[in-house]
């Protein structure tokens, strides 16, 4: 059976990078006594895979990973096995079943909302909410990304769906997460506050990943967003293959 699982990360273990953190769960899941696949072959792995890597410092409500087992009871005794071998600051949220049609965490990615929350009370823009809906309104948001072999220039706007700002402390956006076109919140902070003629360091905001979804819209038509774990209901299983 394909197993997906939705996880919390917070706290201390917000630095722990992505590689510790896979390394974590396959010797969670042997604690917790769960009777997961292993793959074939001269170095068997346990069958695992993680939505989108989540950078160190930020903090999550909405990680997600698949495994296959070979057996179980029920997924509320999996939770609980999970959540007895889990350390403070990771914290299994549900546990379903999925379609053996339904593709892998990763592959199922288009989009990740966040949430940057001042730890001083209040941004350092003047009239917050209306310098994000001015910002938002461009019709392009250029960005430079240097990477280790070459300079790319991008339109942020493309993979922005969504940025708001509210009570003056939380700005909230939601934006593209594939693989294809993968958008920090970083970024688009970055380009807000240069919009914004505001240099706020990134110590000053905590980032929170809130959730992941996957784009349950047809080619050429408008997004259709819900949450990896829909894949696990009833009610949208037969969309999500």
């Amino acid at each position: 059976m394909k197993i997906r699982i939705k996880f919390a990360k917070y706290g201390a273990m917000k630095f722990i990078g992505h590689l510790d953190m896979m390394r974590f769960f396959q010797k969670a899941i042997r604690r917790a006594g769960i009777d997961v696949k292993y793959s074939a072959g001269f170095s068997p792995h346990q069958i695992m895979s993680f939505a989108s890597p989540l950078g160190v410092g930020l903090e999550s409500t909405g990680e997600y990973m698949d495994i296959e087992v070979n057996s179980m009871t029920t997924t509320e005794a999996l939770k609980e096995a999970l959540n007895g071998a889990m350390v403070e600051g990771v914290e299994i949220l549900s546990v379903g079943v999925l379609p053996d049609t339904v593709k892998n965490a990763m592959a199922s990615v288009a989009a990740a909302s966040y949430r940057l929350q001042s730890k001083n009370g209040a941004f350092a823009i003047p009239n917050p909410e209306e310098t994000v809906c001015a910002f938002y309104a461009q019709e392009t948001i250029p960005y430079t990304k240097e990477t280790k072999k070459s300079v790319i220039q991008l339109d942020l706007k493309q993979g922005i769906y969504d940025v708001r700002m509210e009570t003056g402390a939380s700005l909230f956006m939601t934006v593209n997460a594939s693989s294809s076109g993968n958008i920090k919140p970083s970024m688009v902070f970055e380009k807000l506050c240069e919009f914004a003629g505001a240099e706020i360091p990134a110590a000053a905001y905590q980032i929170t990943r809130l959730e992941t979804y996957t784009d349950l819209a047809g080619e050429g038509a408008p997004h259709r967003f819900v949450p990896l774990s829909a894949c696990c209901t009833e009610e949208s299983q037969a969309e999500c293959y």
